[in-house]
Order: structure tokens, then sequence, then C-alpha cells
């Protein structure tokens, strides 16, 4: 499925002028069209890929967008990507946000913190998110801040959020989308 995806957005143009959505299945499910009408929307996102996939694929993705919302690195700390480290993965996620400030000089980039999964993977994600946090401060970038809508007490994914303990149902589409929507507002078609 994901070599169907990656061969179409190869062939499909990316049209300027959108907020870009781009990451891995949690984007690609989104409906962002659907969830901001009152954006032009473009969704990248790619079931299973890794910071190093998106890095690959920035040249046909990347085309003057007014805004970048990134969510990536999920599918590296369970062992798709080059690594399963946190320091790692923040390490090529600052490669991918220099070249994304390269591509789009003028958009500004929300870089969103990955979500939480199950109780076991709730510190290494929190580690990650803290380097995302410090990645977006020093690269002049947003950082988006999901869990505290998304996690439970125990730092899980909240049961009525997920039906698999990573991908979100509507109810957590609602919670992102809710922190997004003020983010992104500026960028209304007029």
């Amino acid at each position: 499925m994901m070599d169907s995806r990656l061969s179409q957005l190869a062939r499909l143009p990316s049209p300027a002028g959108r907020v870009l959505f781009l990451g891995d299945s949690i984007t690609e499910d989104g409906e962002w069209a659907e969830w901001f009408p009152e954006l032009a929307c473009l969704n990248r996102g790619v079931g299973g890929d890794t910071v190093e996939g998106v890095r690959r694929r920035l040249a046909w993705t990347v085309n003057e967008p007014v805004a970048i919302s990134l969510l990536i690195g999920t599918n590296d700390l369970s062992g798709a990507g080059e690594t399963t480290d946190p320091r790692g993965i923040a390490a090529q996620t600052r490669r991918l946000l220099e070249e994304l400030r390269t591509a789009a000089p003028n958009a500004p980039i929300f870089v969103n913190g990955v979500m939480p999964r199950t109780t076991a993977r709730r510190e290494e994600i929190q580690e990650l998110n803290r380097h995302y946090r410090q990645l977006a401060k020093d690269g002049g970038a947003t950082y988006v801040d999901v869990w505290p809508v998304l996690a439970d007490e125990n730092g899980a994914l909240r049961r009525e959020m997920t039906y698999d303990q990573l991908h979100l149902t509507g109810a957590g589409y609602v919670a992102w989308t809710n922190i997004l929507r003020p983010l992104l507002l500026p960028f209304s078609r007029r």
C-alpha cells in the first residue's frame, strides 16, 4: 500500500499555496479538507513513513506551501527507520527541518509531537517529544503539543481516541484539529 501511495504522489503535482500536511499514516488518514474547509489543504501523509522517507520525497512534495504541519517519528520508534533511538530520530528530524526550511523558506512549520501509544512506549515518546520541542524552538518552527488532549493518566493513547493504540478515531482527530485550528486559521482562503 505504501508503494502505491508513493507512486501516485510522485506523479501528482503538489499545488502551491496550500497548507501541506506531511507525515505518516496518522496524517494520511486525516480528512484535512473536511476538517479545515476554510483552508486549501494538501495531504502528503504516507502510511508507514519515517523521517528519512519524508526527506527522500521532499523534492516532489514541497511546492510553495503557505504552512506545513509535520507529524513523523512513531514508525521510527517502532523500528521502520534507520534508528529507534529518540536522540538519533531527533538528529534526522533536525536535518528534515533544515531541508523543509530551505524548500519552503516563508512557510511556518508546525512540528506535531508524536502521539501517545501504549503505557510501555510512554517514556521513549516523551523523550522524542522533548527533542522535537527543542528542535522547533531552535529551527524557528512551532511545536504542537498534542499529549495533554490525547494521553490518559498513564501516558497511553486514550481509549476513545484510538482503535488500535496508534491510529486515531474521529474523536482523536477532533482533539488534534482543535489544537491545530488556531495555528492554521491565519492561512484561511479569503
